[in-house]
């Protein structure tokens, strides 16, 4: 299902917003974004572009999964199985593309606010490919600087590496399928396609688009790097704090290529659709982790923790320790994760009620605290020493104390089974 299908599909069942009014691309619609966050929106008339934007499309476990052809309960599990087990994609037959030339004025480029460097395409894939390695895929923020030139943020993985060893042209796909967000945004080895992983969440072939192998993508743009440097930032991340300003490397737009009738994805920073994005692929490799050393049934990172720096576990307990070792797995499972919290299975770790529920009362803080002080962290927590990228971690175990009585800490059932329709009849 590629983007234009899943827009279609979410239209039939009511769950797309459409805007008919003329909007700006300049703080107005960012506002919407986030006025409407978590609701999938197409905003049809945007001042000075012929470009229609749809936004916060992967906004919600919900969204995602209709979008992969799931139930919510069984994204991990594919998920899991996606990275394990990636297949290669197969080749397609491209779907008919207009050259729209080289100038970034085509595109309507969203700025998000006031402070932002420039306007930013915070929802584009890289697609580069490289003799030994083969395709990579990633996600890179991309600010405006002319009509011809964008700066990208660009860190220390599989797409530097590349460069290192001589790249120096790729693709940029904007519009893309879920399974392909999804997969673009997974930590892979860098001998491991995440295009192959998205062929594993949902089938997803390959086309040829000026040179280029890319997955289908409402927008495809060539790109080169000058070898200059620019300013970068400031740009909000996952946190909702304005990252800090570095030089990154320049890019020139050679070409741009657009199905007939395209839509823009604009993606808000530091918004649902962001955290999803960015957050549940983390999810996987955390369970598989904590699946190592007890008996691991849910894992969430947390869209208050900035669906990065939280995460909740849900384990079934059998030894006194096994709160104590799902925490440990937890943070080897995600090495930025800050804090995580570990439940027994009948907690719910998708409501945050529970969760605090079962910390009142099932958790002892000299007893059940984990306290990892100058870990390594994330660069995205402002409150963590930046400079060395150290945090102290902290891990909460609210499982039910060892050699206790389970029944002592749990909630009764209803004391009789009722059909409250039967009741509220009439009003």
């Amino acid at each position: 299902m590629n983007m234009r299908e899943f827009v279609q599909k979410l239209d039939e069942r009511g769950l797309l917003t459409r805007i008919a009014r003329e909007v700006e691309p300049v703080y107005e619609i960012p506002t919407l974004m986030k006025q409407l966050d978590g609701r999938a929106l197409l905003f049809e008339n945007v001042k000075g572009c012929a470009m229609p934007v749809v936004a916060n499309v992967a906004s919600t476990r919900e969204l995602v999964a209709l979008g992969l052809g799931l139930e919510p309960d069984e994204i991990i599990p594919r998920l899991t199985e996606a990275v394990a087990q990636p297949t290669q994609p197969p080749a397609g037959d491209a779907p008919a593309y207009d050259a729209l030339g080289d100038s970034l004025a085509v595109l309507p480029i969203l700025t998000y606010y006031p402070f932002d460097g420039g306007p930013y395409i915070a929802s584009a894939i890289v697609l580069a490919d490289d003799a030994e390695h083969g395709l990579n895929a990633s996600y890179h923020r991309m600010m405006q600087i002319d009509e011809h030139h964008l700066v990208l943020r660009i860190l220390q993985r599989n797409f530097e590496a590349y460069i290192e060893r001589g790249l120096n042209e790729f693709a940029i796909c904007i519009g893309n399928s879920v399974a392909v967000q999804i997969a673009a945004a997974v930590s892979a080895g860098i001998d491991i396609s995440e295009m192959a992983i998205a062929n594993t969440l949902e089938p997803t072939s390959l086309i040829e688009v000026d040179g280029h192998t890319v997955p289908e993508a409402e927008i495809v743009m060539v790109a080169e790097f000058t070898g200059d440097l620019h300013d970068e930032g400031p740009f909000l991340d996952l946190t909702e704090t304005p990252d800090i300003v570095r030089q990154q490397r320049v890019v020139r737009i050679k070409q741009i290529y657009a199905k007939p009738g395209a839509v823009f994805h604009g993606l808000l920073p530091g918004g649902l659709e962001h955290k999803t994005l960015m957050g549940m692929p983390r999810e996987p490799t955390i369970f598989g982790e904590v699946r190592k050393v007890v008996d691991c049934r849910d894992v969430l990172i947390t869209p208050g923790g900035c669906s990065w720096l939280h995460g909740a576990v849900a384990i079934r307990k059998r030894d006194a320790d096994d709160g104590r070792k799902a925490i440990e797995a937890a943070f080897a499972g995600h090495k930025s994760m800050k804090h995580v919290w570990v439940v027994d299975d009948d907690i719910d770790i998708h409501d945050p009620h529970q969760i605090e529920w079962a910390m009142a009362t099932r958790f002892q803080g000299h007893r059940d605290l984990v306290i990892h002080e100058n870990a390594k962290g994330s660069s995205l927590d402002p409150s963590s020493n930046l400079k060395a990228r150290t945090t102290t971690k902290v891990g909460f175990d609210l499982t039910i104390p060892a050699g206790k009585n389970p029944a002592d800490f749990t909630k009764p059932e209803l004391p009789r089974a009722l059909d409250i329709a039967d009741y509220l009849e009439g009003s």
